[in-house]
C-alpha cells in the first residue's frame, strides 16, 4: 500500500489525541470500576491501558532512537511493506477480531495495578508519542526501519507507527467495553 505521508500521520495524530480523550476520561472514572473484570481471564480496564504502557515504553524508545539516527532523504509518499501492513491490519478493530495472545512480560493480568499512576503514565506515554509522530513528518517513513519486539523483524517507521498505534485503538475499544459492563451491572 501506498499512502500519503503526511495524510497517514494527521490519521495517526488523531487517533492517538482520541485516545489520550478517552483516558483523560477514564481518570474520572470510580477507581472500581477500571478495575473491574467480567471473570478471572479477562482484562480490567486498568489493565487494558497497561498493557499499552508496557508496549509504548519499548517502542517509543526505539521509535525515537531511530528518528534520531536517520539520514535518508524525506519522501512525500510511506509505502507499507508487506509483513508491516499486515501486521497493522491485524491490530484495527473489528466485529470479527483476530484473537492474539501477548508476551507473558506484556499481560497484565493478576497485576496489583494503582489505576492513577496506569492513567498517568499513558498520558505522558502518549503525548511522547504524538511528538515522534511530529518529528517523522521530517524523515522517510519506508526507508527508515524499527526493531519490533518480535526478534529478527524489523518494521518500516511508518508500518511501526501503524502497528502501535492500532494495537492502541483495539484495547482502548476493549477498556470500553470494560467500562460498559461495569455500567450494565449498576443499571
Amino acid at each position: 500500500m501506498i499512502f500519503n505521508k503526511e495524510e497517514l500521520l494527521n490519521e495517526l495524530v488523531v487517533l492517538t489525541s482520541s485516545h489520550i480523550e478517552f483516558v483523560t476520561q477514564l481518570s474520572n472514572e470510580n477507581k472500581e470500576s477500571l478495575q473491574y473484570k467480567l471473570n478471572d481471564k479477562s482484562w480490567s480496564a486498568v489493565e487494558c491501558i497497561e498493557h499499552l504502557n508496557l508496549y509504548a515504553q519499548f517502542y517509543n524508545k526505539e521509535i525515537a532512537y531511530r528518528i534520531e539516527t536517520s539520514n535518508y532523504p524525506t519522501s512525500d509518499v510511506f509505502k507499507s511493506g508487506k509483513f508491516g501492513n499486515r501486521f497493522a491490519m491485524d491490530m484495527l478493530p473489528g466485529e470479527k477480531m483476530k484473537k492474539m495472545n501477548t508476551f507473558k512480560s506484556k499481560n497484565p493480568v493478576y497485576s496489583k495495578l494503582n489505576a492513577e499512576n496506569v492513567l498517568s503514565e499513558f498520558l505522558r506515554l502518549q503525548k511522547e508519542l504524538l511528538g515522534l509522530l511530529e518529528k517523522a513528518r521530517a524523515k522517510n517513513l519506508t526507508k527508515t526501519k524499527t526493531s519490533i519486539t518480535l526478534p529478527l523483524l524489523k518494521f518500516r517507521l511508518g508500518d511501526t507507527f501503524r502497528f502501535v498505534i492500532y494495537h492502541n485503538e483495539r484495547h482502548i475499544v476493549q477498556a470500553k467495553k470494560c467500562i460498559k459492563n461495569v455500567y450494565k451491572l449498576v443499571n
